[in-house]
């Protein structure tokens, strides 16, 4: 974002006229949670001070500061304590979703015995994000990451893009049992200097936990730079 998080964190920016964070938090409230923990890094003081504990929503927000920005792996690792071995749900502070989406995924997640869900979104090129792979019965079957061209097409080759799935886009919201943390303590540095929460996902997959896929219709927005956001700034656009 530039020079637009200079001053504040990427969840304090505005969407037609309200923080990225209150989206969210007002979603999450309309599904029924009342517990929040948000797990704060750059400049986190921004949304400590405007959300506060949550009390002009109805519900209570506590805090946990990621000291060092290592990855989103170490940020859920964060929230362990407050997590306990209840089931959560996590979102990232930049996916912007109707509120009837939150509503959905705790739905299907109380009818599965899964160790977790993820939330998926289709797009077209699936080169810039995580691609999920899912059977028949929307179970996740594999986790890549930014797949190449010839990555792509060995997955064609040995069948693995389906026409009942395709390839389909991390949508950024889950639902974990406390198990996930048996896989984020455990995490190693990716090339990419951090520790990823996408790593203990494919972790618990290959230890043979079950995690369920789940779609987010087309009014998922991940405000990933300043064009997407300066696009939802009309009424019209993502906010109704």
């Amino acid at each position: 974002m530039g020079e637009l998080t200079v001053d504040v964190p990427k969840p304090m920016l505005s969407v037609c006229g309200t923080p990225i964070v209150e989206h969210i938090l007002s979603g999450l409230t309309s599904a029924g949670i009342r517990e929040i923990y948000i797990v704060i890094g750059w400049r986190g003081e921004a949304i400590r001070d405007y959300c506060g504990s949550g009390e002009k929503w109805g519900i209570s927000i506590s805090y946990g500061n990621q000291g060092v920005q290592n990855g989103t792996g170490k940020a859920a690792e964060v929230a362990r304590q407050f997590a306990g071995d209840s089931d959560f749900l996590l979102t990232y502070g930049d996916i912007l979703v109707p509120p009837e989406a939150y509503q959905q995924t705790i739905r299907r997640f109380s009818e599965t015995t899964s160790s977790g869900l993820l939330t998926v979104t289709y797009g077209e090129d699936v080169t810039k994000g995580l691609s999920v792979l899912l059977d028949k019965d929307f179970y996740v079957e594999e986790l890549i990451e930014r797949p190449s061209d010839s990555q792509m097409k060995q997955l064609l080759a040995a069948g693995q893009l389906k026409p009942y799935g395709s390839v389909w886009r991390d949508a950024g919201i889950y639902i974990f049992r406390s198990s996930l943390f048996d896989f984020t303590c455990r995490l190693e540095c990716s090339p990419r200097g951090e520790y990823e929460l996408t790593d203990a996902v494919k972790k618990m997959l290959i230890s043979g936990r079950r995690l369920m896929g789940l779609e987010i219709g087309n009014r998922w927005v991940d405000v990933r730079n300043p064009e997407v956001l300066a696009s939802l700034q009309r009424p019209s656009s993502f906010v109704d």
